[in-house]
């Protein structure tokens, strides 16, 4: 599918991944909405993008909030091709704590319902609009949803366990969704990274960062956000890329700890 003129939901779009990505995908002439809850960097982005840019609040685990912004989307360039899901939130406690404290389930619930349940809730309704669209390729395409995991839904670490669980759940449904929206010509694929640079590490002590980029394979470096945007890009482009969690993590394999 040609990225040109085409309309992307980008969900957590107001920075880091989503950030990157909206960036390229209106290089490449694509249209993209912008939703997130960062409502001051959400308006600044879409304002810096120009015309081919909108933002929309949006609450990924609302239903009403979710439809509304697809609406939205439909309403403002008339249709949706490309869905990105970057919202997610992290967070880690141990099973049994300190003091033989238990896991806080409303921890665990909230990871679940943000990553995994709105990450499924926000492509669905997507996917309820590209189908009635008509095919934008000579082989039928209608749409391409692209889902955000993690190297922890493979090998999660230590107080990872409801991250690890709503990443993998993420990587589990990717081959069921293909399945299910083959017939309406919409593609499924999972991107799954490893340590990337985003702003969360610039608060890192180096001695800790530094010990990160020391864990990958190769290069000896934490990803960057363009190269998930140039992956994205390449899944939205390569019809013949479907049903796949690609890893993109310099080879690294996440230790205990």
């Amino acid at each position: 599918m040609d990225i040109k003129n085409k309309v992307a939901l980008i969900t957590g779009g107001a920075s880091g991944l989503g950030e990157a990505t909206a960036r390229s995908y209106v290089e490449k002439g694509a249209k993209v909405v912008i939703m997130d809850m960062n409502d001051e960097r959400g308006h600044a982005l879409s304002e810096e993008l120009g015309d081919g840019a909108i933002y929309v609040h949006t609450n990924v685990t609302q239903e009403d909030n979710v439809a509304a912004a697809v609406d939205e989307a439909v309403s403002h360039f008339g249709a949706i091709h490309i869905c990105n899901n970057f919202a997610g939130i992290g967070g880690a406690h141990k099973t049994v704590g300190r003091e033989n404290v238990a896991y806080p389930l409303d921890h665990w619930k909230k990871v679940i319902d943000i990553n995994l349940v709105g990450t499924f809730n926000v492509l669905r309704l997507a996917a309820v609009q590209m189908a009635s669209q008509e095919p934008v390729t000579e082989c039928g395409s209608r749409g391409v949803i692209i889902n955000t995991a993690s190297v922890a839904g493979y090998e999660g670490q230590i107080g990872q366990s409801a991250y690890a669980a709503s990443k993998g759940g993420i990587i589990g449904m990717t081959i069921c969704l293909a399945r299910d929206l083959a017939e309406h010509g919409i593609r499924v694929n999972t991107i799954a990274p490893g340590l990337i640079h985003t702003p969360i590490f610039n608060k890192m002590p180096e001695h800790i960062f530094n010990k990160l980029e020391a864990t990958v394979l190769f290069p000896k470096r934490l990803g960057r956000a363009e190269e998930i945007a140039h992956l994205a890009c390449y899944i939205v482009e390569s019809d013949y890329t479907n049903g796949e969690t690609i890893r993109m993590d310099g080879g690294i394999r996440m230790t205990p700890r």
